[in-house]
């Protein structure tokens, strides 16, 4: 029996894209190491922040957007924590405001000057006590000021009242496992999980209930993501068992089961949108 090598074609072989010069590019930035999975930076309307290399703890730089080229190895970082930094947001009430979350099991908020750092920023406004193992996941509430969402490796998630530092809801029995990422809805009322048990959920942060859970979401090892969408659905990204890409679009509205739009077997009772990117995983 003889096998050929099989040749995945890609639509998109005949688009192409102008690279942005260096001048516009921000350059020379030390970008963490730490084997976390995570984008490693943030951006609003005035500043980028980017998680970078310290020694002797966590850091991450905060550059005006206008800042671009190289970036000198001494400009000034936030450098409060104790390890690593893991995740890092901006506050969408206030463009001067940052929360991050580290491996010392710590959440810290920033107030960032408003033209930017000229000094190593090492004061905290707030410190944010209430994991026991490292934090990875931070998320701000869209519409209500002050409250902060962290999740940690203790498969734990903690609502924040920012201004009294005071943890509001403790979700400590949702997860059986380590949680990839969480996302709110567009109001607030709920947020959608990933979780390394392959399962998606929506729950209420308020009731502390699960509204909603799709088991084996992904069928793959490796992380899978949920974002919650401007709609109301769910839209996940994760693997196959054959670590192939997949995309996936949920509702909310109807119980979390799977309808491949590609698959051979009849149409499930849910209307959702199911898709296997035909490129492997490196």
């Amino acid at each position: 029996m003889s096998f050929r090598k099989v040749v995945r074609q890609s639509k998109f072989r005949h688009v192409f894209g102008q690279p942005v010069k260096n001048d516009q590019c921000y350059e020379d930035i030390r970008v963490s190491r730490v084997t976390w999975d995570s984008t490693f930076c943030a951006v609003n309307p005035k500043f980028l922040a980017v998680i970078v290399e310290a020694s002797g703890g966590g850091a991450f730089l905060v550059l005006p957007l206008s800042k671009t080229g190289r970036i000198d190895k001494a400009y000034p970082t936030v450098c409060g924590h104790t390890g690593p930094v893991l995740d890092i947001d901006w506050c969408p009430h206030n463009d001067e405001v940052i929360a991050s979350g580290s491996e010392d099991c710590t959440v810290m908020v920033w107030q960032i000057p408003e033209n930017g750092l000229t000094s190593p920023l090492t004061e905290p406004v707030v410190v944010l006590e209430g994991h026991t193992k490292r934090v990875g996941i931070i998320a701000w509430h869209p519409t209500a000021r002050n409250v902060l969402l962290s999740a940690g490796c203790d498969n734990v998630v903690l609502i924040w009242n920012v201004g009294t530092a005071e943890e509001l809801y403790r979700l400590d029995s949702l997860h059986p496992d380590l949680i990839y990422n969480v996302s709110w809805n567009r109001n607030g009322s709920l947020f959608c999980s990933a979780c390394k048990d392959k399962s998606v959920r929506i729950i209420d942060p308020r009731r502390g209930t699960l509204m909603a859970e799709r088991e084996k979401a992904h069928e793959g090892a490796r992380p899978m993501r949920a974002i919650f969408l401007a709609d109301g659905k769910v839209f996940t990204t994760g693997f196959s068992r054959m670590s192939e890409r997949q995309l996936a679009l949920w509702d909310p509205g109807s119980p979390l089961l799977q309808q491949a739009s590609s698959s051979s077997k009849p149409p499930g009772p849910s209307p959702f949108c199911f898709c296997t990117v035909t490129s492997r995983a490196p």
